[in-house]
C-alpha cells in the first residue's frame, strides 16, 4: 500500500516541479504586447512594463523600465526576466543588440499597422508563451470579427475623410500619412485617410489642412488631454478652416485602444465607424 502511495506523491512533486520551471519571468515591452500577454492568460508572469503599458490596469502597478522607444538595457535585466516580449517600437537598437547578447530569450514583434497584423501578432506572442491553443481561439475570434468588418464595408459608399493628429505641441500639429496605424484603423473603419503624399508623421500646414479638407479630426485622448480639449484644438489656426472644425467634427479614443492593433481591434474600428456615421451635428 505504501509503494502506491510513495509514486503518487513523486508524480505530485513532478507536476509541481513542471508547473514551477514553465514559469517565465516576462518583460513586455510594447502596450499591444502586454495587453495581449494579459488576453492569453500570462499577465501573472509579467515582472515589468514599459510605460506605454497601461491596459489592462492592473499592470499600472508593475515596475516600469522606461518609456519603449528610449529603453535602458541595465533597467529591464535588473528584473531578472527569461523572457522578453518587445514590439516593433521598442528601442534604440542598442538597447535591443545589448538584450539580445544578453543571454535572456527574447523574441522582437512585427510592425502592427493594418487589420491582418493584428491576429498575426496574436499568434506570435501565443506561440512565444506556449500558448499556441489559447493564441488561436483568440485570433480566429479577431479574424471573424475583421472578415465581419469587411464584408460590411463592401457594401458601404466611401466613408468620411478623416484627418488624425498627433502630439499637439508648441508647434504645428503633427498628422499621420500612409503606411501608419492610424490610418490602418480609420480604413477598417470605413473611411478615408485625409493625408497622402507621405508616410509616416508630418507636421501640418494650414494650407495642407485645407486642401486635405477633412470631415473628421481623430485624435487620442491623451493628445486631447495635452491640448486643453476639443474647442482647442479644433482652434489651431491649421485646422481652424477645416471641414470638420467648422463642422465642429472631433473624435478621441484611447491610444493603445485606437492605434494598437491586438486583441481590441475590432472593437476599435466599431467605435470609430459608429462615430463617423454620426455625420455633422
Amino acid at each position: 500500500m505504501r509503494r502506491p502511495a510513495v509514486l503518487a506523491l513523486a508524480l505530485l512533486l513532478a507536476l509541481a516541479s513542471g508547473a514551477a520551471a514553465a514559469a517565465e519571468r516576462i518583460v513586455a515591452l510594447g502596450g499591444v504586447v502586454t495587453e495581449t500577454v494579459h488576453a492569453l492568460g500570462r499577465g501573472a508572469e509579467l515582472v515589468g512594463v514599459d510605460r506605454t503599458s497601461l491596459y489592462p490596469a492592473e499592470v499600472q502597478a508593475l515596475p516600469k523600465v522606461g518609456y519603449v522607444r528610449t529603453l535602458a538595457a541595465e533597467g529591464i535585466l535588473s528584473l531578472r526576466p527569461t523572457l522578453i516580449l518587445a514590439s516593433a517600437d521598442a528601442g534604440p537598437l542598442s538597447t535591443i543588440e545589448q538584450l539580445e547578447r544578453s543571454g535572456v530569450r527574447m523574441v522582437r514583434l512585427p510592425e502592427a499597422t493594418e487589420a491582418a497584423a493584428a491576429p498575426r501578432l496574436i499568434r506570435t506572442i501565443a506561440a512565444a508563451l506556449d500558448r499556441k491553443a489559447e493564441g488561436e481561439e483568440l485570433a480566429g475570434r479577431l479574424d471573424r470579427d475583421l472578415s465581419s468588418l469587411a464584408a460590411e464595408r463592401a457594401v458601404r459608399p466611401p466613408g468620411p475623410k478623416v484627418l488624425f493628429v498627433l502630439g499637439i505641441g508648441s508647434g504645428p500639429p503633427m498628422v499621420a500619412g500612409s503606411h501608419t496605424a492610424a490610418e490602418g484603423i480609420i480604413t477598417l473603419a470605413g473611411g478615408r485617410n485625409a493625408i497622402s503624399g507621405f508616410e509616416g508623421y508630418k507636421p501640418l500646414s494650414p494650407e495642407a489642412a485645407l486642401v486635405a479638407a477633412p470631415d473628421l479630426i481623430l485624435t487620442t485622448d491623451q493628445s486631447l488631454a495635452q491640448l486643453g480639449g476639443a474647442p482647442a484644438l479644433l482652434a489651431r489656426p491649421e485646422l481652424a478652416g477645416t471641414p470638420a472644425a467648422r463642422a465642429g467634427r472631433v473624435a478621441s479614443f484611447d491610444a493603445l485602444y485606437l492605434l494598437g492593433f491586438g486583441p481590441r481591434t475590432a472593437d476599435a474600428a466599431l467605435a470609430l465607424a459608429k462615430v463617423m456615421a454620426e455625420g455633422p451635428p
